[in-house]
């Protein structure tokens, strides 16, 4: 049997830049805390904080939690815009 060549990792899920560790630390809250208060999983929430994208629904659960209200979701979610590959 031949030997398989490795295989290129890519990604094709755009990752945003946000707000989310930051503001969730500055609150001292842990990812676990978050979640509870924003009635999602954790994973979600690192998902969410590694820059993958999610439903509206669930970027206003995370807003709520956070103490913000939803006319405040680029101070938590950036402007939208996906940054730049090369």
């Amino acid at each position: 049997m031949p030997a398989r060549s490795p295989r290129k990792q890519t990604t094709t899920t755009a990752r945003r830049t946000n707000n989310v560790q930051r503001l969730r630390e500055q609150q001292l809250l842990t990812k676990a805390e978050l979640a509870r208060k924003a009635g999602v999983s954790a994973l979600t929430v690192a998902r969410i904080e590694n820059g993958l994208e999610c439903r509206m629904d669930t970027q206003r659960k995370i807003i709520f939690a956070l103490g913000f209200t939803p006319t405040d979701r680029s101070k938590v979610f950036g402007s939208g815009r996906r940054p730049r590959t090369a």
